[in-house]
């Protein structure tokens, strides 16, 4: 009780200058109508204002949960296209999966570790076996490929990024679907090199590189990057610079593809080694 009367001595000035002040603008806005509108029009302005802020910022906290529906979906419709596809070539049937005849199967993940700045680089998804996921599962962003899966726990798993020396990927230019091996070269996160594509053919820069059929990981077509400088080295091949589709710094949503066929391809191809 004495604090608060220490507060009101200490500051009853301003106590009766505001009460005065609000005493004046009760009588100013019900005495005169322009006076009154305009002070109903600048409370409500600065209402709505306040109001916009706390949305804004509902909707940013909502993002994430956003993106993560987005997510789902992306990875939904991504099984429905690869199911559709098979259905339209009747003539092929998948003996591993005789439901749909589907041969590549999407789960969409969160990536909540991620490097860059090494040689060898990895990162790490919200993702392990119990929701399904496998070593040697192929990982694209978007449309374009970012790494392969290399270890999983029961809810995590690590991949290793194509910004990794030990990274490799048969990619093809898709203009005229010769084929090579690419690489990152562990300098720039940006780009990384493809190899082994014979010098006697045309390559401009522009021309769009994807991954090849001959990958038991990756699907057929899937976008890496397009050509910025090809070199012609002292050998017969060129040595070609990659701009990459995927930018490595803002890894957040990713997809983790299943080859439902691999084991069988795998242990035919075995037959024969």
């Amino acid at each position: 009780m004495r604090n608060l009367l220490n507060f009101l001595l200490k500051y009853n000035n301003l106590i009766v200058f505001l009460i005065l002040e609000g005493i004046a603008l009760y009588l100013l806005a019900n005495g005169n109508h322009y006076h009154n509108s305009r002070i109903v029009n600048g409370v409500q302005g600065i209402t709505n204002g306040i109001n916009e802020r706390i949305s804004n910022t509902r909707s940013y906290l909502s993002l994430r949960e956003i993106n993560s529906d987005l997510a789902s979906q992306n990875s939904s419709l991504r099984n429905t296209i690869s199911e559709l596809a098979q259905e339209q070539s009747i003539d092929f049937t998948d003996v591993n999966d005789t439901v749909t005849g589907q041969q590549y199967s999407y789960t969409p993940a969160r990536v909540i570790n991620n490097s860059v700045n090494r040689q060898k680089n990895f990162f790490t998804i919200d993702k392990g076996t119990r929701q399904g996921i496998r070593p040697d599962m192929a990982v694209i962003c978007g449309n374009s490929a970012a790494g392969m899966i290399v270890g999983c726990s029961e809810n995590f798993s690590v991949a290793i990024s194509m910004l990794n020396l030990d990274f490799k990927l048969s990619a093809r230019l898709k203009s005229n679907g010769y084929f090579g091996s690419l690489t990152w070269d562990g300098k720039n996160y940006r780009y990384a090199l493809l190899n082994e594509i014979p010098q006697h053919i045309s390559v401009n820069v522009g021309d769009t590189i994807e991954t090849t059929a001959y990958s038991a990981i990756f699907p057929e077509g899937i976008p890496i990057g397009t050509v910025v400088e090809p070199k012609k080295s002292g050998s017969d091949f060129y040595v070609i610079k990659v701009a990459l589709f995927t930018d490595f710094k803002k890894l957040n949503y990713v997809d983790v593809i299943a080859n439902l066929r691999r084991n069988e391809r795998l242990e035919l191809e075995n037959r024969f080694k």
